[in-house]
C-alpha cells in the first residue's frame, strides 16, 4: 500500500541535523581549547588566536545554512581551514583531522541515503509507515 505524500519523511533533514549539530560541537570544542592553546602554546601569536576564533565563530554561523546547498560545502571548507591550523598550533591541527574524519564519514552516509534513494530503497519508498 503507497504511503500518501504528505506522510514520507524528508530523508535528508535528520542528517542536516547532524551536520549542524556536529558544527556546534566543533565551535565549543575549538572555544574550549583556545584558552589551553593560549595557555601552553609558546609562540601562538594574537592574529593566529584571531584567526582561530573567527574559524569557530564561522562553524557556529555555518551551523544554521545547512538546508542552503551550499552549506554542506561551506562546512567542509571550514574543516580544511581547520586543519590548516596546524600553522597556528598542532593541537588546532590535530582537532581539524578528528573533525575531518568525522565529516568524511557523514559524506560518505550522504552518499549512501542518495544511492538507496535513486533505487528506491528507503523505508518510505518500500511502503512502510513513518514510525513517530
Amino acid at each position: 500500500m503507497p504511503i500518501a505524500p504528505e506522510h514520507v519523511r524528508d530523508p535528508w533533514k535528520g542528517l542536516r541535523g547532524v551536520m549542524a549539530g556536529t558544527l556546534v560541537l566543533e565551535f565549543i570544542v575549538v572555544g574550549l581549547a583556545l584558552p589551553i592553546v593560549w595557555q601552553f602554546g609558546a609562540g601562538v601569536s594574537s592574529v593566529g588566536f584571531g584567526v582561530v576564533i573567527a574559524l569557530a565563530l564561522a562553524m557556529l554561523a555555518t551551523a544554521f545554512v545547512q538546508r542552503k546547498p551550499w552549506g554542506l560545502w561551506l562546512a567542509v571548507g571550514l574543516q580544511l581551514a581547520l586543519v590548516a591550523c596546524w600553522v597556528i598550533h598542532p593541537t588546532i591541527g590535530a582537532m581539524g583531522l578528528l573533525f575531518a574524519a568525522v565529516w568524511a564519514y557523514m559524506l560518505y552516509l550522504r552518499r549512501d541515503v542518495a544511492i538507496r534513494m535513486r533505487e528506491g530503497r528507503l523505508a518510505d519508498q518500500l511502503g512502510h509507515p513513518p514510525a513517530d
